[in-house]
């Protein structure tokens, strides 16, 4: 794992030097727009590389870029660029059987180092498991280039590990559902040092914490063997959106955080649920439904659906199984609170 300003000029050393790939040959996944310039900028350092364009984010484009991929000779498959490029690459790369490598150009979620793929179906979206990237790069300098949105988009998905891993341990008490105590340890912490952070989205420290957070949720996932430690109502409530509004859908990371911290209100947990609020207002994040363009009663009507978006899944919402009425007066509470 190598983060910090400049890495993404060391890509072709930092590949040889840990034995990735000593021939240079590498077939690497890019997008239309900006892994084009990053392609301009990098040629010349990987001359024995294959580049590809990753048409989309869907399970038919990450199939056709295995397809395109399977007929050369090696070593490793790089991911370069946002969290489509690098979901397509890590499926692409599980597919003809190669080593990924991540090398991530903003922060939007924490996607960038997990076990899984997030892909459009015909269904909707699917999770796909894959193989953990074996090597992280991230050069915060491209990291700044990128939209603020991005940056913002992480720190909700890593913010919400903290709900996440509550959720998690109360399956534990309700259900005896076994609990990782590493994997709830480090996504947990990971959320909690982003949360805390005094930093903002321009600092190379708070980068470097934000950075570290994602990848440590991605290993927790993976140390899991599902998606438990970063994924709990918060992400339930997100999907619930993505599914009943497709057209109308904000950044996962903003959905998630709303969705943590009204998750820990439902939970009881009114200090947290403001403390969280707080932080993501203070990165300009939203906290309230009506700031990603949704009425009271769309996300209540969200709140209400949202356990269907993952059967067997335990967390707050299942087990309080509150009604359309209790969920409204719920989120009126939860917005006193914390805009008070």
């Amino acid at each position: 794992m190598d983060i910090r300003p400049g890495a993404l000029d060391d890509l072709a050393s930092v590949l040889a030097d840990q034995r990735i790939s000593q021939s240079g040959r590498l077939a690497v996944a890019i997008s239309g727009g900006s892994g084009t310039r990053l392609r301009e900028r990098l040629s010349a350092a990987l001359p024995g590389a294959d580049w590809f364009e990753v048409g989309g984010g869907t399970i038919d484009d990450a199939v056709r870029l295995a397809d395109k991929m399977k007929s050369g000779r090696y070593d490793a498959v790089v991911g370069l660029g946002g969290g489509k490029v690098i979901d397509c690459a890590k499926y692409s790369a599980a597919r003809i059987g190669l080593p990924m490598v991540a090398v991530a150009t903003n922060l939007s979620h924490d996607g960038i180092c997990s076990p899984v793929s997030i892909l459009d179906n015909d269904a909707g979206r699917g999770s796909y498991g894959v193989p953990m990237p074996i090597a992280l790069l991230i050069d915060l300098a491209v990291i700044r280039e990128a939209p603020i949105r991005f940056v913002r988009s992480g720190i909700g998905d890593a913010v919400s590990n903290i709900s996440a891993v509550a959720d998690w341990e109360l399956s534990h008490r309700v259900n005896g559902e076994k609990v990782d105590g590493l994997a709830a340890a480090m996504a947990r912490q990971a959320g909690e040092a982003v949360l805390r952070h005094p930093g903002g989205c321009g600092d190379d420290g708070f980068l470097t914490v934000l950075s570290e957070g994602l990848v440590l949720s991605g290993i927790a996932m993976s140390i899991a063997g599902h998606t438990r430690p970063s994924s709990g109502a918060c992400h339930e409530i997100s999907h619930a959106l993505d599914l009943l509004y497709p057209r109308r859908a904000a950044s996962h990371g903003e959905q998630v955080g709303i969705g943590a911290a009204f998750a820990m209100h439902l939970r009881g947990d009114h200090d947290s649920s403001r403390i969280m609020a707080d932080a993501l207002r203070r990165h300009g994040l939203p906290v309230l439904a009506q700031e990603i363009g949704f009425d009271d009663e769309e996300f209540v009507r969200a709140v209400e659906f949202a356990p269907e978006t993952r059967p067997g899944r335990y967390t707050i919402l299942e087990h309080l199984d509150l009604s359309p009425e209790q969920i409204k007066d719920a989120y009126a509470d939860y917005a006193a609170s914390v805009t008070g």
